[in-house]
């Protein structure tokens, strides 16, 4: 049985789950919708980019499989662990947006994204940050959201800091890629922040 909190929680357990998880909006036509079970073949062969796969190393083996991971995002909302949408623009997957590690008592959560190669150099992954980091900070009530991207990945880096997620310094050796391991950039956007 956990502890009872000294201070109230940021967001009370259950306000996230009243409600299905948003659709939002970004600027240059991009909407952010959960995934549905149509989206997984795009969501599969993005796994076969190069890119992607060296960033992301939990990678689905099949279609099959990336039905049940949209499955357990659906779940994730249920039970208020996180939440992932495709970025889409028209009928199109451009890439994917998330957050995860939520932390309702303190407000915390982190943020993960990629883009498929052909929609990428087109500001998709900063846009689609941008409106998640608005609707998580003022709408759903979080106080803090947090990245990490290897120092190596300067798109992401640029994309964190494009979206007002600072730089807040390097995690020594924090994450293994497929090329091994590698320090980390912490980008962080608090609640405030300009």
């Amino acid at each position: 049985m956990r502890s009872p909190l000294s201070t109230p929680p940021a967001i009370p357990a259950g306000a996230l789950a009243a409600d299905p998880q948003p659709v939002l909006t970004a600027t240059g036509g991009l909407v952010l919708r959960p995934w549905v079970p149509s989206d997984a073949a795009v969501f599969f062969a993005a796994y076969q980019d190069p890119a992607i796969r060296h960033w992301h190393t939990r990678q689905p083996a099949s279609e099959a499989q990336v039905r049940d991971w949209f499955e357990d995002y659906r779940q994730g909302w249920e039970h208020e662990k996180g939440a992932s949408w495709a970025v889409t623009c028209g009928n199109e997957v451009l890439g994917r947006i998330a957050i995860g590690s939520l932390n309702l008592d303190d407000g915390v959560a982190g943020c993960g994204y990629w883009v498929l190669p052909a929609a990428r150099g087109a500001g998709v992954a900063p846009r689609a940050l941008t409106a998640v980091s608005t609707w998580a900070l003022d709408k759903a009530g979080f106080h803090r959201l947090h990245l990490s991207h290897s120092t190596r990945n300067d798109a992401s880096c640029r994309a964190a800091v494009k979206a007002g997620f600072r730089l807040e310094g390097t995690k020594r050796s924090e994450a293994i890629h497929s090329d091994g391991r590698h320090d980390m950039h912490l980008h962080a956007r608090i609640r405030g922040d300009e």
